[in-house]
């Protein structure tokens, strides 16, 4: 097979069973070489740190374009604004109230984990690479960057805008998409890395610490479809008091959009689904489904937003780690504005989590950890999101029914 091939291959290959098959092997590996595996983490690191340094203007430059093509005025876009940054902070509310009762970091009491063998006084060539691999996209402008941290961005922009470098640039929003996706190329690269990072950081996990963290990985795992639950559950009561729709109608008129959702793994494809049950199932006005489900899709990542919080807490939890009431509240600020605009970005929620982690100072390596879980734990958090855009269209259409003589043919 050409190398072309195998990297069809491999793109082909959905990213959750690269990310098992990544498990499978690297809980082999990890039993059999022991501490010896502490070594694999090497390719973790560096994937990871990529993608910390590839998160603040992806971030940036999708919140920017998101709100460039918006379509919002008059006082109802003040009130899905306002209906948006309301169910989001109870996203994110609920999923601390069940990672701080629940406490699924502390689930497990693993053995403590010994020092592996340090290596001789010899410069590992590894580490050395890893530090010239710069930590945020800016840093090696500064006075105290290097030279290759700069070689290493002029060569991925460079082969990124390549790519669309014939995109004719006539406006600021041209400029802005550009940038936009010439990033989202190096992010679907190192999407690319994802699986070798997870099969090394569970190699050394596995090989230094035993199984002791991914028990605890279970506790999260139930924690997070509880907290998912109760966020489903506060958006039919509020679809009950806020609006004319009844809740077991709302369900059995969108049930093919949350089919779609938790199959897809993505609230932007499902967007048209979305729509169409709004309107021809439950019977909304086109101005309340629109907003509710297109426009809003854009900013609603409710279920995004619950999964990071959480994430950071159960990291600190697992490190014994105590994240205090400010940090916590950085947390749900983080949050929040990582999930505003997310919804164009490819794995939006691994790319996001990492400003989280940074922003109360946890180690981003434990991501990768994450990802044995996420595959499952990302299609039901679609489902929630684009379960919170169906409550903002109900709430935006209010409690009185359009009557069917005003609707258009």
């Amino acid at each position: 097979m050409t190398r072309l091939g195998v990297l069809g291959w491999w793109r082909a290959t959905p990213l959750y069973l690269r990310i098992l098959g990544a498990v499978a092997l690297g809980l082999a590996v990890g039993v059999t070489l022991g501490e010896q595996a502490a070594a694999l983490e090497t390719p973790a690191k560096l994937v990871l740190r990529i993608l910390g340094a590839l998160a603040p203007p992806l971030i940036l430059l999708a919140i920017l374009q998101a709100l460039m093509r918006a379509h919002l005025g008059g006082r109802r876009a003040l009130r899905l604004v306002a209906l948006l940054l309301t169910n989001t902070l109870v996203a994110i509310g609920i999923g601390l109230l069940v990672a701080n009762v629940l406490q699924p970091g502390s689930w497990s009491n693993p053995a403590p984990a010994r020092e592996p063998a340090k290596a001789a006084a010899i410069a590992d060539p590894f580490a050395q690479f890893l530090d010239n691999v710069p930590k945020s996209i800016g840093g090696p402008f500064s006075d105290n960057g290097t030279v290759m941290g700069v070689i290493f961005i002029a060569v991925a922009l460079g082969v990124a805008l390549r790519s669309v470098r014939h995109h004719e640039v006539r406006t600021v929003e041209d400029l802005v998409h550009v940038a936009l996706t010439s990033l989202i190329t190096i992010l679907h690269w190192i999407i690319d890395l994802v699986p070798l990072a997870v099969f090394g950081i569970v190699a050394s996990i596995v090989g230094v610490k035993g199984f002791g963290d991914f028990l605890a990985l279970g506790g999260f795992v139930v924690a997070v479809l509880a907290a998912l639950t109760l966020q489903a559950g506060y958006y039919l009561i509020r679809v009950r008091l806020g609006s004319w729709v009844r809740p077991i109608e709302l369900l059995r008129g969108v049930r093919d959009a949350l089919v779609m959702a938790f199959s897809t793994g993505s609230s932007t494809a499902t967007m048209p689904v979305t729509y169409a049950c709004l309107r021809e199932n439950v019977g909304l006005r086109e101005e309340s489904a629109s907003m509710g489900a297109l426009v809003g899709a854009n900013f609603n990542n409710d279920g995004t937003a619950l999964y990071e919080a959480m994430s950071a807490l159960f990291v600190a939890q697992l490190l014994d780690m105590q994240l205090t009431l400010g940090q916590q509240f950085i947390v749900v600020l983080t949050s929040v504005v990582a999930s505003v605009g997310a919804a164009g970005i490819p794995e939006a929620g691994l790319v996001t989590m990492t400003m989280v982690f940074k922003a109360v100072a946890l180690p981003t390596d434990y991501i990768a950890m994450l990802l044995t879980v996420d595959w499952l734990l990302d299609r039901c958090r679609t489902a929630i999101n684009v379960m919170g855009d169906v409550t903002v269209s109900c709430l935006l259409d209010g409690k009185t029914r359009e009557r069917p003589n005003t609707r258009p043919p």
